[in-house]
């Protein structure tokens, strides 16, 4: 395996979260039956972890949150000996708290011969009694300092010919383009995301409007260099995020339990940057992994295929929603090619065969239940 690092420098000068928290009465707890009972069952998801594949190998995880105690317990339980000359990309919301952010990512560099990071929103939170952090900027500096501590790589770089390349973002509300749901009593965005008060940010900072999409994005400019020499040197590259890049990403409003949830998820300027990468029109060698909604994803728009492989919470695989016990970390390269499509993505797989009609506002009927119209 032949490893070099692009000559780059990440550090804050001129930095993430966002988690869902909808009022008891929209407690989800019958969704796994709604699903069952309106959309088609969804085919088990076989591991991918192939024993005989030889030459390098890179899997793709997001949403650890190893701060539920039965995630943290699935990393440990990671095998120790399958992945020792292998690549891992975390793309963000490892954990809270900066105790289980460091067990967490010492426990994934000793399974993994290489680990590479990007930050997630839940990883900038500070709420705990302990986190006296200045702002999330701060706490952001601590993380990258903690990873550098135990081996793991937040930079660009390439290993066996394979570019590698991390990228910060934020997400900021006009991301959201499609047409809202109207006539209904939906909680604002500073009552339903926790990123409004769990994150701190300097005055200059804030996630209304795009100062913070924008900060964060610019950040990339000091990895420039780095991304030149990949792109001038890697036929094959693998960028991957936190957020979104593309609101196509995430299913239409209609379908979701927090239909402003597209209003906190994703940035233009993430589209953009890796639009330079891989190219405008994308090939067939140009790859993207996200993270944060929590839907598994695997699709091809405009010549670059996007992969979302979720962790996430207990109670979203026990819904059944992700199954990720049984198949992540999901191996997206291999021997020199991409796996073949990841198998099953219910909501991917659903855009596949039917067209986006954002359009339409009415209430899927798992959601509609929840909801009362405006008198």
């Amino acid at each position: 395996m032949v490893v070099w690092l692009v000559s780059s420098c990440l550090s804050l000068s001129p930095q993430l979260n966002h988690s869902i928290s909808l009022p008891k009465k929209a407690v989800f707890r019958k969704c796994g039956r709604e699903i069952k009972q309106s959309c088609i069952k969804r085919p088990q998801i076989f591991p991918s972890v192939n024993g005989d594949a030889v030459g390098l190998r890179v899997f793709v995880l997001s949403d650890l949150h190893t701060d539920y105690s039965e995630n943290m317990t699935w990393v440990k339980h990671l095998s120790s000996v399958s992945y020792k000359k292998d690549v891992l990309l975390v793309a963000g919301d490892v954990a809270e708290t900066y105790k289980n952010f460091v067990v967490t990512m010492s426990m994934l560099k000793d399974r993994f011969e290489h680990v590479v990071y990007v930050p997630g929103n839940h990883d900038l939170w500070c709420r705990g009694a302990k986190d006296d952090y200045l702002d999330s900027l701060e706490k952001l500096t601590e993380l990258l300092d903690a990873c550098r501590r135990v081996g793991v790589e937040t930079n660009p770089m390439v290993i066996d010919g394979l570019g590698i390349i991390p990228l910060l973002s934020w997400y900021h509300e006009s991301f959201d383009r499609e047409k809202d749901i109207a006539g209904l009593r939906i909680p604002s965005l500073e009552m339903v995301c926790k990123d409004f008060h769990a994150c701190k940010w300097p005055r200059e900072l804030s996630n209304v409007g795009t100062s913070l999409a924008l900060y964060f994005d610019a950040m990339n400019n000091k990895n420039q260099n780095a991304i030149n020499e990949i792109q001038s040197s890697c036929s094959q590259i693998i960028s991957f995020s936190h957020f979104l890049p593309r609101q196509e990403l995430c299913p239409e409003k209609r379908m979701l339990f927090y239909p402003n949830l597209p209003k906190i998820i994703g940035s233009d300027f993430l589209e953009a940057r890796l639009r330079s990468i891989h190219k405008v029109d994308g090939s067939a060698s140009a790859c993207h992994v996200f993270g944060h909604t929590h839907f598994c994803w695997d699709a091809m728009l405009d010549g670059i295929r996007y992969v979302q492989a979720p962790l996430a919470y207990p109670r979203e695989r026990r819904r059944r929603m992700n199954g990720g016990e049984d198949w992540l970390p999901f191996c997206i390269y291999s021997d020199g090619q991409f796996a073949e499509k990841l198998s099953s993505c219910y909501w991917s797989d659903y855009y596949s065969i039917n067209p986006r009609s954002p359009h339409i506002t009415q209430l899927a009927p798992w959601v509609a239940k929840f909801y009362r119209q405006l008198s």
